[in-house]
C-alpha cells in the first residue's frame, strides 16, 4: 500500500489515502459458493459511528453498533459491491477480527497512511 494516492502533491497540497486494500484471512462463502477474500475498506466518518447508533439494533444490544459501522466502510468484498449487515454477521469470526482490527489502525492513525500493514517498512 502506498502512503498516497496517485499524484501525491497536487500544487504542493498532500493527497491523502481514504482507501485500503485488504485480503481476509479465510473469506466469505455466500449463497452460491463464490469465496470473497479481497476487498476495500475506506476511512470512517463521523457519520458512519454516529448515525447507527440511532438503529434499534444498537440500542437492544450495544455490540452491533461494529456490524453496521463495518457494512458501511467496506465498500467491496470479492465480487460484491454492496457490502450490508448479513455479509459482516456471517463472516467467520477470524475475518470478523481482521477487519475490525483493520478499522481500528485506518481510523485511530493520523499519518497519511492510516498505519496501514507494512506501511513502516515502506517509509
Amino acid at each position: 500500500m502506498s502512503l498516497y494516492t496517485a499524484g501525491q502533491e497536487a500544487e504542493g497540497v498532500m493527497q491523502i489515502k481514504t482507501e485500503f486494500p485488504f485480503t481476509l484471512p479465510l473469506g466469505y462463502r455466500d449463497a452460491d459458493g463464490t469465496l470473497h477474500r479481497t476487498g476495500i475498506m475506506r476511512r470512517a466518518t463521523p457519520a458512519d459511528e454516529i448515525l447507527p447508533l440511532k438503529d434499534h439494533r444498537v440500542q437492544n444490544d450495544p455490540t452491533y453498533l461494529m456490524v453496521i459501522v463495518l457494512s458501511r466502510v467496506v465498500m467491496k468484498l470479492g465480487s460484491i459491491e454492496f457490502v450490508n449487515t448479513h455479509i459482516i454477521e456471517n463472516l467467520f469470526a477470524a475475518d470478523l477480527q481482521y477487519l475490525l482490527d483493520l478499522y481500528g489502525r485506518i481510523n485511530a492513525d493520523n499519518s497519511v497512511d492510516g498505519g496501514a500493514p507494512g506501511a513502516a517498512e515502506r517509509a
